[in-house]
């Protein structure tokens, strides 16, 4: 089975030399797929220098992260993408094939890779309570993550519409709604250095802007009005506690936006909602365990399942 490592960048030249190294050194021998959003600082030219045997592909204009992982899944014909941000690189050689492998179950689209972030804390995030199951996980972290490319494309992608930060969660809300899920992974791990470079101001008002959407866009209309007031709230007292007024803006963007997205709700269903709240509320919950609450996955789906996983088993 193919698999190829996505690095979205921009900007970034530095950090993007360390996660293109770490990435050609797997054993899984990956496709490695450098996104170049547009830098301004040589990325393009370094990448196209020290590391010939990338595929590049260099943006005239910033189109973002979510829209650049959305064009990613249709530049490659890999079975798996593997996501590395750019200020990320793998701790081993076997990361990707360990990812890979984790793959052999129908409901699997998607892998959780453990991953760390040594400038904050030394817990491994993202891993599995042990490996004598198939743990699911409400969503994954876009930093460090696997996705069948199929079903990825299958479900719609990341609705661009967010902008950034918040696309994993919104997706993977969905992939639940069509009886697929996110399994956490037992290998090796990413390690995130996170880089000194982020906008934290964009990335407040996006976060609270986006936990608005994913309410209007997900949640059942029994449950919206709750939801959304406590959204409002959690955004409120956030922003209070990190004296962010970028929070506050991006809160009520929010439902200032709703005007341009009111015929684009498709609420998940209550079992689905229910289910997924109690996965982010409670952690993860053994498959084996939950797999009578899931949904038949769609026809159009499991067709483009089954040959990936019958490549694994």
């Amino acid at each position: 089975m193919k698999a190829t490592v996505v690095i979205v960048t921009k900007n970034r030249m530095l950090d993007l030399r360390c996660a293109i190294s770490s990435a050609l050194k797997q054993t899984a021998t990956p496709e490695v797929l450098v996104i170049d959003d547009a830098s301004t600082d040589g990325t393009s030219e370094m990448v196209r220098s020290e590391f010939p045997e990338v595929r590049l592909d260099q943006s005239a204009h910033s189109l973002g992260c979510i829209v650049q992982r959305n064009r990613a899944a249709s530049l490659t014909a890999a079975d798996i993408i593997i996501s590395l941000d750019d200020d990320a690189i793998f701790s081993s050689p076997r990361v990707v094939e360990q990812a890979v492998a984790a793959f052999g179950h129908p409901r699997v689209a998607a892998v959780a890779i453990p991953y760390m972030e040594p400038h904050k804390t030394e817990q491994m995030l993202q891993t599995a309570p042990d490996n004598q199951g198939i743990w699911v996980s409400d969503s994954f972290r876009g930093t460090s993550h696997a996705l069948r490319r199929d079903v990825f494309l299958g479900v719609g992608g990341y609705r661009e519409q967010l902008v950034h930060f918040g696309e994993e969660l919104d997706f993977c809300m969905r992939l639940l709604e069509k009886g697929l899920v996110v399994r956490l992974g037992q290998g090796d791990h990413i390690i995130h250095y996170e880089s000194q470079q982020r906008d934290w101001s964009r990335i407040n008002y996006y976060g609270r802007r986006n936990d608005i959407l994913f309410a209007w866009h997900n949640v059942p209309a029994m449950f919206a009005p709750r939801h959304l007031i406590g959204t409002t709230i959690n955004g409120v007292r956030w922003s209070i506690a990190a004296k962010s007024m970028a929070m506050i803006r991006g809160t009520f963007a929010g439902y200032t936006d709703l005007a341009q997205l009111w015929n684009e709700r498709a609420p998940v269903s209550v079992a689905v909602y229910r289910l997924h709240r109690q996965l982010k509320k409670q952690g993860p919950r053994l498959l084996s365990e939950i797999e009578h609450l899931l949904p038949a996955i769609p026809v159009n789906l499991r067709s483009r399942l089954d040959p990936i996983a019958s490549a694994v088993q």
